[in-house]
């Protein structure tokens, strides 16, 4: 029994959201499982995995040091890790076989600090806490493009290349198609520092758009998706995209704010 207990690991196979996976343990040596190498850098810290036989969420946190060979400061503060999927299982270390396979989840919250990171993983029954019934609004509650919708957006996206940089403003080498055509919408970067990331579009004008934070690495030179947002209102949904009908809100509802709503209300 002595030998059973002191040949467990914990290992954590960690897949990013562009693809690249990543192996680690918590075993004071690289491990080979399955044909796929766990390593020992940067020394993952466990907390106690929280597991139920109700509805309530799994959840667990680890913890561990920030290397330049597994997982650095900056690629978890611009968002490379955010959403990852995460799968963790208990090793026999001396043999190299899957003892017990103790759940998987996404990365949700993450901290650094004192040259360490502490990531929270959710589980898959956190779904669950979604709310069930939607609440009315006055703004559309489809996203653009999504099955509700039905915009296309195919004819909606465009390719660029970044002139030069300001903080969160972006000059491109080509101007937007309409007024404030990308505000709402999504920047996907190709190559270059920022490669493989996506971002928030504040507001667009003309060649320039606006980020709701500014990129990680310098992004003069590289080249983005853009790809158009919308207000949700349905002045918009009927007037840019001819899709009322599709229109998922309750622009004529009252609500508590009817008297906020108008001037002079």
């Amino acid at each position: 029994m002595s030998d059973r207990l002191t040949g467990i690991a914990l290992t954590w196979r960690v897949e990013r959201r562009d693809g690249i996976a990543l192996g680690l343990t918590s075993h004071d040596r690289d491990l080979r499982i399955d044909g796929f190498d766990y390593r020992a850098a940067p020394g993952m810290t466990p907390s106690a995995v929280k597991r139920s036989d109700d509805l309530s969420a799994d959840t667990m946190e680890v913890g561990g040091a920030l290397t330049g060979a597994a997982i650095t400061e900056r690629a978890l503060l611009a968002g490379r890790w955010d959403g990852a999927r995460v799968a963790v299982a208990a090793v026999d270390w001396t043999s190299g076989t899957v003892i017990a396979e103790l759940g998987e989840g996404r990365i949700g919250a993450v901290e650094v600090a004192d040259n360490g990171f502490t990531a929270e993983l959710a589980g898959l029954a956190a779904l669950l806490d979604r709310p069930v019934a939607e609440a009315t609004a006055p703004e559309c509650r489809a996203e653009l493009g999504d099955v509700r919708c039905r915009v296309a957006l195919a004819p909606r996206r465009r390719f660029a290349r970044v002139v030069a940089g300001d903080g969160a403003i972006l000059t491109l080498d080509m101007a937007e198609p309409t007024a404030n055509a990308y505000g709402g919408g999504r920047l996907r970067w190709f190559g270059g520092g920022n490669g493989g990331l996506d971002s928030a579009v504040a507001a667009s004008s003309g060649d320039r758009v606006t980020l709701r934070s500014p990129p990680a690495e310098a992004p003069e030179g590289a080249l983005v998706e853009l790809i158009e947002g919308c207000d949700k209102s349905l002045a918009t949904c009927a007037g840019r995209f001819a899709n009322a009908a599709n229109f998922r809100g309750e622009p004529y509802l009252p609500g508590i704010d009817l008297l906020t709503r108008y001037p002079g209300g």
